[in-house]
Parts: C-alpha cells; sequence; structure tokens
C-alpha cells in the first residue's frame, strides 16, 4: 500500500483524483502542509525531485517521485480502480484520456475567462462551449444504461473524469445547460456524494447561474493598464525593442496538458492579521512533534513556549453520535473536515480520536491556535464542520488540562479514560 506526501495548492481537482483514489485503496497520503505553490516548487530541492516543478507532485516514503495527475492516481490506487484485466484497464484509460483531452481543454477556456485568470475571447468560449456539448452528449449516451462507466463498480475513469468537469459544473453548467444530460448528472451527482469523495471535496455546489465573463476582475488580477492605482489614459505607446525569437506562445484559450494551470488569488487578508503576532513558533512545534518522542521532548517544548495571553486550548467532541455506524467512514469524516481547513494550518494544530467500540464510538479531540477565541470564525471557509461540535475552552494551568493535552497529543491505546480506536493529527 503507497504512504508518501503529496505536494499540491488547496483546492486543485487535479489532486483530487489522487487523494480521492487513495481513500477507496487505503493508501496513505499526506498534503504536505508546507507546500507553497511559487515558491515551493522553485526550490532546488523540489526540482531535483520534480524537474517541471509542477503539482501535483508526489513523494512516496520508499522515494519514487511521481508526478502527472493520473499517474500519481495510479500509484495510490489499487486493482479495483485500474481494472482487473486488460478489456476493464483500457476502458478506464480511454475515459481518462477522454477527460483529459476533451473535457479539460474546453473546461477551462469557458471557465477561466469568469474567473479572471485568462481574457475572455468569444469566438474561442462559443467553441468550448460547444465542445461541452459534444463531450456531454457522448457521455450521456454512454451512461444511458450504466451506473458507472466501467463495469459495476467506481474505477479511477469515474474519479478522473469526474474531477475534470468539476469546474464546468461548478461555474458555467447551469440547469439550462446541463439540462439535456440527465444521465450525466445523475452519474456525477452520485460520484460527489459518495464518502470517499466528500472527505475530500466536501459539499459540492452545482451552478444556479451561468458565470459570465469578467474584465474587470482580469483586470484587477493582472493589473492590467493600472499604474501607481490609476488607469493609464492617453499615453503614447512606448516602442518596445525588439527581441529574440521565443518558443510558440499558447492561445489565450489553450490550456497546459497538466498542472501549471493559474491560479486564483488568495484571500486579500490572512483570517490571522489581527491577531497578535506572539512568539510561538508553530512549525517548530510541529517539527518537534514529528521527529521526536511526545513525551519526553515534544510536549515539553508547548508547554515551555505556551503563550496564553496570545494562544488557546480547546476541547471539541462530536454532537451526532449516534450517526456513526463504522470507524472507517468516521475516520473519513475527520478527514474531510482536516481537507477543508488546510488554509488553517499556518497557527493551529490539533489531535482528533474516535474513542469507543467499533459500533458505539464518537469523535472528540484537543486542539491549540493563536487567539483566545474559535479560530474557525475568522474565516467564512474555515465554518463548514465546526458547528458540529461542542467545544470547550481549556485552561492552560488546570492539572486536567494537562493531562488531555497528553492523552490527546501522545494517542497511546486509551484517551481520556476510553479506548482509542484511532487517532488523526492536524498539523
Amino acid at each position: 500500500m503507497a504512504t508518501g506526501t503529496l505536494y499540491t495548492y488547496p483546492e486543485n481537482f487535479r489532486a483530487y483524483k489522487a487523494l480521492i483514489a487513495a481513500k477507496y485503496s487505503g493508501a496513505n497520503v499526506t498534503v504536505s502542509p508546507v507546500f507553497k505553490l511559487g515558491e515551493t516548487n522553485t526550490t532546488k530541492e523540489f526540482l531535483e525531485k520534480f524537474p517541471l516543478g509542477k503539482v501535483p507532485a508526489f513523494e512516496s516514503n520508499n522515494g519514487d517521485c511521481v508526478f502527472e495527475s493520473n499517474a500519481i492516481a495510479q500509484y495510490v490506487g489499487n486493482a479495483q480502480l485500474q481494472g482487473s484485466n486488460p478489456r476493464d484497464q483500457a476502458m478506464i484509460q480511454q475515459w481518462i484520456n477522454f477527460g483529459d483531452n476533451e473535457v479539460y481543454p474546453a473546461s477551462c477556456t469557458w471557465v477561466f475567462p469568469t474567473m479572471g485568470i485568462t481574457p475572455f475571447n468569444k469566438q474561442e468560449s462559443e467553441k468550448a462551449k460547444e465542445q461541452m456539448k459534444k463531450s456531454m452528449t457522448v457521455l450521456n449516451n454512454y451512461l444511458r444504461t450504466r451506473t458507472y462507466l466501467v463495469g459495476e463498480r467506481i474505477s479511477q475513469a469515474d474519479i478522473s473524469l469526474s474531477c475534470n468537469l468539476m469546474l464546468a459544473y461548478q461555474n458555467v453548467m447551469d440547469p439550462s445547460f446541463r439540462g439535456s444530460f440527465g444521465n450525466v448528472n445523475r452519474w456525477f451527482n452520485t460520484l460527489i456524494n459518495q464518502p470517499q469523495f466528500k472527505s475530500i471535496i466536501g459539499s459540492f455546489t452545482l451552478c444556479s447561474k451561468m458565470k459570465e465573463a469578467d474584465g474587470k476582475k482580469y483586470a484587477e488580477l493582472h493589473n492590467s493598464g493600472k499604474k501607481d492605482g490609476k488607469a493609464k489614459k492617453d499615453q503614447p505607446k512606448k516602442e518596445q525593442p525588439k527581441k529574440a525569437p521565443a518558443k510558440k506562445e499558447k492561445k489565450e484559450s489553450e490550456c497546459d496538458d497538466e498542472e501549471d494551470v493559474p491560479q486564483l488569488p488568495k484571500e486579500k487578508k490572512d483570517p490571522w492579521a489581527d491577531l497578535p503576532k506572539g512568539n510561538f513558533n508553530y512549525d517548530e512545534f510541529k517539527r518537534e512533534y514529528s521527529n521526536k518522542d511526545t513525551l519526553k521532548e515534544a510536549l515539553p517544548y508547548f508547554w515551555k513556549h505556551f503563550e496564553p495571553e496570545n494562544m488557546s486550548i480547546w476541547f471539541c467532541e462530536y454532537n451526532y453520535k449516534d450517526e456513526l455506524k463504522q470507524v472507517f467512514m468516521t475516520n473519513n469524516l475527520i478527514r474531510g473536515m482536516f481537507q477543508r481547513l488546510d488554509k488553517m494550518r499556518k497557527n493551529s494544530f490539533g489531535s482528533m480520536c474516535i474513542l469507543g467500540e467499533s459500533k458505539a464510538h464518537n469523535i472528540s479531540g484537543v486542539w491549540f491556535w493563536k487567539g483566545s477565541g474559535l479560530a474557525f470564525e475568522l474565516s467564512e471557509d474555515w465554518k463548514v464542520d465546526y458547528e458540529s461540535y461542542t467545544w470547550k475552552k481549556l485552561d492552560p494551568n488546570d492539572p486536567k488540562t494537562k493531562q488531555l493535552v497528553q492523552d490527546y497529543f501522545d494517542m497511546a491505546d486509551v484517551v481520556d479514560g476510553k479506548k482509542c480506536l484511532e487517532g488523526s493529527i492536524y498539523k
């Protein structure tokens, strides 16, 4: 079973292909918490492993370095996803290629101008819409008598193709456009509501109104025609020096074959920005925790550097215990929460444990973060899961708090007096 680290930025639908595959196969794939697009992937260390500098990129614990999203998905997947015989394997590859060559280029040509990523070209946009209609028609006819693309179970073909359709389903394929493709809609909705999908992508909202090209957003993102905050007006164009012939540039509507898709800007304001900076080094603590003995070194480091005036410790417990039936599904619930909180890692750390018996268990955890209030309320993006838990602020000077921190961070066989079935660390 594959184990390793995936390098990617948040909400990268290409990375979803591998992360969802790992959920089905049981592979232990960890998303790097320190990866920063444009920085990490330009370092000498990264480029020695992945010469193209593109993401997603996967480094296994045995030293294999794999790039290209479909290749990573195959590496972390299993035989069920890849097909158990040559015929199924060929059909799965057919639909994966269909998604990459027919769906994805048309999707990004249509969607990117609405996000301000590329300039609007009416002719190219109309061609992209027609290509999407053609692809959706082919897929709709094929799915008329099928639940999944190949065989009676979900395969990598379903995972990869559905991921390539996500941008269009989110932004431009409104009810009037997708209404003619009922079989594709049924198939797509079946997939995104599977627990393995939901644990990675969270709640998926279908487009209710087709987005239009946004020239203003494009100008803002690319600083087009602006200088010192003012638009250039009536300024003569300066003659530019001739440049040596360069390699042929892509058309505005043309997408790269793989992972260097232009990205949306980051949040304008850091949710942590208004809180006191403090001196606690979260990255250093995480290195202590990951590489050293928890009880002998990591916890002493934590308590030595803990700043009660700038930080807080919290206990949480899941509110819907009766809904938790199987441990692996409960674990998916935790993993999904962690995925949706990816941007919160900068100034927080948590341990979530599944405590009790296999068919009578609940989730509880201990977290600490920057600030004295509930960190989830600092950003709308962080609020998805936290209301499903009851949160209690802990007194760092109380011996009971010190014991809880030790129990949850060490994650021994017994945590807080209960049997620990599984534990997951958010760091």
